[in-house]
């Protein structure tokens, strides 16, 4: 008791405060290297996810864009025996009536016209060279005046384009130089 500094040291809490854990040191850089890993890891899912979505997206709006473009033919298909019968019925007509050939040639090229917006033109060119990617031969003749494998008459309409082909014209053409 004498000692001041032996009055101040109590022998329990020096025992106490040697067992108190010490307060943590400076976190080691693992921990932090351990969330930038993560991270990274969870960025790359999310772009890998948005890539997906983006793909799945495309790819719907194509599928989409050739079921249409198969309904608008398989549509348009269905409507050109109505477009040869009118012609049937227009050729018939001439024969017996001018005023009933004008007026079925009218409602003719209505249907036509009604192709054409579907996006399927008519093919009638004639004097034109035969393209075997919409034109189809039904008949050869020799004509002088024209070049050989040249149209020199349409038979039966055709409708489309060389890259969308609805139905190939049936033609006349002119024989090949042999």
């Amino acid at each position: 008791m004498g000692n001041p500094e032996e009055r101040d040291t109590d022998p329990e809490e020096s025992r106490a405060s040697s067992e108190r854990p010490s307060p943590p040191e400076d976190p080691s850089p693992a921990p932090q290297e351990d969330l930038n890993l993560r991270v990274t890891e969870l960025e790359d899912r999310w772009r890998r996810a948005a890539a997906d979505l983006d793909n799945a997206r495309k790819r719907a709006a194509r599928d989409l864009a050739l079921a249409q473009d198969a309904e608008r033919a398989r549509a348009a298909s269905v409507f050109l025996p109505v477009v040869d019968g009118l012609q049937d019925a227009v050729t018939y007509a001439e024969q017996v009536d001018e005023g009933l050939a004008e007026g079925v040639g009218s409602i003719r090229e209505h249907a036509v016209a009604a192709l054409e917006r579907l996006g399927y033109p008519r093919i009638d060119d004639v004097e034109v060279p035969f393209d075997p990617r919409v034109h189809e031969v039904v008949s050869v003749v020799d004509r002088g005046d024209l070049p050989p494998r040249t149209v020199a008459a349409v038979a039966r309409l055709g409708f489309g384009t060389p890259e969308r082909l609805l139905r190939p014209a049936g033609v006349v053409v002119t024989a090949s130089e042999e």
